[in-house]
């Protein structure tokens, strides 16, 4: 149980997030067809080694931990109460456990176990070893088509059960699909999940979504014309992400990126797509028909169902029977690493330090930063879960907050120096000396792109343009477009 603390607020913290869900149904009575899978465990966040960090949500983190007594390895999904109370996103959590709970398909993460602190809720998660399918993307360039049918079968296999089941998923993309180390896909992050009418989940009455069926959810890029237009979602949203998801896996971008989110949107609803000349005609065919900006006209979301996409001259050859036996595509490793696959590191991000969650003994200051690397490129805000050392508390002011810090070099002529690299909201750009704890460099920030800009020259390594001076830098974590794209959302804002 969730150790106690003084004070009314955080004992309605516990009442409210409580995962272990006790409520009574609209006739007074206790749920008896519903029992958690997944058991709430007595752990603590010290019973864990942390690892790298695999992703940050709008009020969580995901991190790879490493059980200390047993050595099985996690995703370890740390949720802030504070800011989920906060921001009223209690309803998500707990419908996000229960629908885990019930579903069982080799197409979708599993969760293990949950435990709680007085300051956070955390969800043990099968750890996939192969990491984003958006990495894969990034790495590549762009895949092959055998590769993107392969990867596109697995995705509309578990997105039919899911389907099935009476969900919406309503975030499906690139960095929603994760890889095993052998290279197979799972559907992730079910925190925007929709149940319809005729679900099968079993949901209990205060764990339903409190969102209209309207409401925008998910992720620029990937968001379909009806939902900018104000109507109810259908699964029609998820087939027209897995169009956008399809087209990027074929052609290194998603189709409808652009500088901000209002000229991404603009460009959904004028259904703005231009397809590159070596998309094959099936392959132009699917996604041209995925598109579609009636939803019922999308294959899957019509009379004849999944049939109707599954037979699509694209998915020639597929064994849909078979798909989860067959061999995937050869995984593209992170540079520098030897190993099978790509997120078997141990070794702590450097802007993670584990003594500042939960009931450690953190320094209270609320931090941000920037989704997996979408095309939206929006920034979210992950409150009181400290993810950087409190050293560097003393280079901000009062009420500033990080939005992005990374462990970079800094390339000169004939030498390099690791800098500590820091994106805030005030806006500023800082650069630091970790071994003095000393400032190094403040780049004056504009929001003119002519004063202030970001080049890229390869995912490990980017340019600071500013009046009169060119700073080199390279990331080992391969965060040279996140820079580029937190910088730019940062100065649209």
């Amino acid at each position: 149980m969730m150790a106690m603390v003084g004070g009314g607020m955080e004992k309605d913290i516990e009442s409210k997030l409580n995962i272990q869900d006790n409520s009574a149904n609209n006739d007074g009575q206790k749920p008896k067809s519903f029992k958690f899978r997944a058991p709430q465990e007595n752990f603590t966040i010290q019973d864990f080694e942390m690892g790298k960090i695999y992703g940050v949500g709008s009020y969580s983190k995901v991190v790879r931990a490493r059980k200390k007594d047993t050595g099985k390895v996690y995703a370890l999904k740390i949720m802030d109460k504070k800011f989920i109370t906060k921001e009223k996103k209690t309803a998500y959590v707990k419908l996000e456990r229960i629908v885990l709970d019930q579903l069982d398909h080799p197409g979708i993460v599993q969760l293990h176990f949950t435990f709680q602190d007085t300051f956070s809720l955390y969800m043990a998660l099968e750890s996939c070893e192969g990491g984003e399918l958006f990495d894969q993307i990034t790495r590549k360039g762009r895949l092959t088509e055998d590769e993107a049918r392969f990867y596109a079968a697995e995705v509309v296999d578990a997105l039919e059960y899911i389907h099935i089941m009476g969900l919406i998923h309503r975030d499906i993309k690139p960095e929603n699909l994760l890889l095993t180390s052998e290279g197979h896909i799972k559907i992730a992050d079910f925190g925007s999940v929709k149940p319809m009418q005729d679900s099968r989940i079993t949901v209990l009455p205060n764990a339903a979504s409190d969102d209209k069926a309207c409401t925008f959810v998910g992720t620029a890029a990937y968001v379909p014309p009806e939902v900018l237009n104000s109507s109810p979602a259908t699964i029609g949203n998820d087939l027209w992400a897995l169009g956008c998801t399809l087209f990027q896996m074929l052609s290194g971008a998603s189709p409808f990126k652009d500088a901000s989110e209002w000229l991404i949107f603009q460009r959904i609803i004028a259904r703005d797509v231009k397809f590159p000349d070596y998309f094959s005609d099936d392959a132009r065919d699917l996604i041209d028909k995925l598109l579609d900006m009636d939803p019922v006209k999308r294959p899957g979301a019509g009379r004849d169902g999944y049939a109707s996409l599954k037979n699509h001259s694209f998915f020639r050859g597929i064994d849909w029977s078979g798909i989860r036996s067959q061999s995937p595509p050869r995984l593209a490793l992170e540079k520098g690493h030897t190993g099978h696959s790509s997120g078997g590191d141990d070794t702590p991000d450097s802007s993670w330090n584990p003594t500042h969650i939960g009931d450690g003994t953190g320094t209270g200051n609320t931090i941000s930063d920037v989704t997996s690397s979408s095309d939206a490129g929006h920034i979210t805000k992950l409150a009181s879960i400290d993810s950087f050392d409190s050293r560097w508390q003393q280079f901000l002011e009062p009420g500033e907050s990080i939005l992005m810090i990374s462990m970079v070099k800094k390339l000169q002529k004939l030498s390099s120096k690791k800098v500590q690299l820091i994106l805030t909201n005030k806006p500023n750009l800082i650069y630091l000396d970790p071994s003095k704890v000393a400032m190094k460099g403040n780049m004056i920030w504009s929001d003119d792109p002519n004063e202030l800009s970001v080049q890229v020259t390869s995912p490990t390594h980017f340019k600071i343009c500013i009046p009169k001076k060119v700073m080199s830098f390279e990331d080992s974590k391969q965060r040279a477009h996140q820079w580029k794209k937190a910088i730019e959302t940062l100065q649209n804002r």
